[in-house]
């Protein structure tokens, strides 16, 4: 009768540690939603429809937009290399710096 109350005891501490373990894991694993990331991943969407949308109407060639595209893609690399250091946040001042490189980004779509 002890031994299947032991096991008993330990397969619910094997649940629980277990539902804690992923629950953490879902808060902090990059954590894409945390509002600076989605913030300047928002922005990177839509410089992407607009470079799209300039391309259409033939104010863009398709090398100018293949390295506004590229740019991009450094940004948004930067962004995930920033937030796998901070625990899947970026900071205010990496976010402040990304915004510049995003601002260079979007006026070169303007021009």
């Amino acid at each position: 009768m002890k031994s299947i109350f032991k096991l008993g005891l330990l397969g619910m501490g094997l649940a629980v540690s277990l539902a804690a373990a992923s629950g953490a894991s879902a808060e902090t694993r990059w954590q894409a939603h945390h509002p600076r990331r989605a913030e300047v991943n928002s922005r990177l969407a839509n410089q992407n429809r607009r470079i799209t949308a300039e391309r259409r109407e033939g104010e863009l060639t398709l090398a100018q937009a293949r390295d506004l595209r590229a740019q991009d893609r450094g940004v948004r690399g930067q962004e995930r290399f920033d937030a796998s250091h901070d625990g899947g946040h970026i900071t205010k001042a990496e976010q402040v710096q990304l915004n510049h490189e995003e601002n260079g980004v979007s006026q070169e779509i303007g021009r």
